[in-house]
């Protein structure tokens, strides 16, 4: 299972949204709170040509994007394939 990595900060409604969908499918994840980490934000922002909103997710080293781009994989079933290294 490749691990999943949720970057947030504290106010971010579709960061809480990410993790409590996360959460309800049974998957684990760890979560980087970007809200004093501006140099952090700015690399990995650089490192997605310029994704600036959060949250930002990882499953693996395949950037997914944000909360609607999770669930939109989930609903094409390529959600747990990644997950699972399929």
């Amino acid at each position: 299972m490749r691990e999943i990595i949720v970057y947030t900060t504290p106010i971010c409604t579709y960061c809480h949204a990410a993790k409590r969908f996360l959460t309800q499918k049974g998957l684990s994840f760890r979560e980087v709170v970007l809200g004093d980490k501006p140099g952090l934000r700015q690399k990995l922002s650089d490192e997605q040509n310029g994704y600036r909103t959060v949250p930002m997710i990882f499953i693996g080293s395949h950037f997914v994007g944000g909360y609607t781009d999770l669930v939109a994989l989930d609903k094409t079933g390529q959600l747990m394939a990644l997950v699972n290294d399929a």
